[in-house]
């Protein structure tokens, strides 16, 4: 998903602004001018809410519900929870964050990158026999081995056996991709 590389500079931004002394609300609201573009309107129809009706909370649940994404939801109650409970570790809790979507992000990249060789793995073990069979195929006593109704049948299970042992193959080897739980 593309927007797991934006979310690390989201709560870098919010750092930033609690940092600079704006409130939790105003850092979030400033997300829908100097956020990453994607995510832009999301926080500034959040901007907006909050001017409406001042329910921080309130338009913590819009938001979360806008953005529709399981770090977005980790985020927003991040958030919400430093609002309720107070403290001064806001901003270490923003580090934090930080740096784990971003070791997330790597570790995430490693694994996409080590599944591509999965994927190439089973294309060429699918192929395999196919490219023997097409070399074989060349000498007239192999082809003639095929040229039948029951040489026609082997060959079209092999073809359905590859086709399935492929896409079982591409189905185990995928990444799970998160789910949202704090919805």
């Amino acid at each position: 998903m593309a927007l797991r590389e934006v979310w690390p500079e989201v709560v870098d931004n919010l750092a930033s602004g609690v940092r600079a002394g704006l409130s939790l609300p105003e850092a979030v609201a400033q997300l829908g001018e100097r956020g990453p573009v994607e995510l832009r309107p999301q926080f500034r129809a959040f901007a907006s809410d909050f001017r409406a009706s001042g329910r921080f909370s309130e338009c913590l649940d819009a938001l979360k519900a806008r953005l529709a994404d399981p770090v977005g939801d980790r985020i927003v109650e991040a958030l919400r929870m430093t609002r309720d409970v107070g403290g001064t570790d806001l901003g270490r809790l923003l580090r934090t964050l930080s740096t784990f979507l971003r070791e997330d992000a790597r570790t995430r990249g490693e694994l996409e990158a080590r599944q591509s060789w999965t994927i190439n793995a089973a294309r060429l073990a699918v192929a395999g026999p196919w490219v023997v069979l097409a070399l074989l195929a060349t000498r007239p006593e192999t082809a003639q081995a095929y040229d039948s109704v029951a040489g026609v049948a082997v060959l079209g299970l092999g073809a359905a056996c590859c086709a399935v042992a492929y896409r079982l193959m591409i189905r185990i080897g995928r990444l799970p991709e998160e789910t949202r739980v704090l919805r």
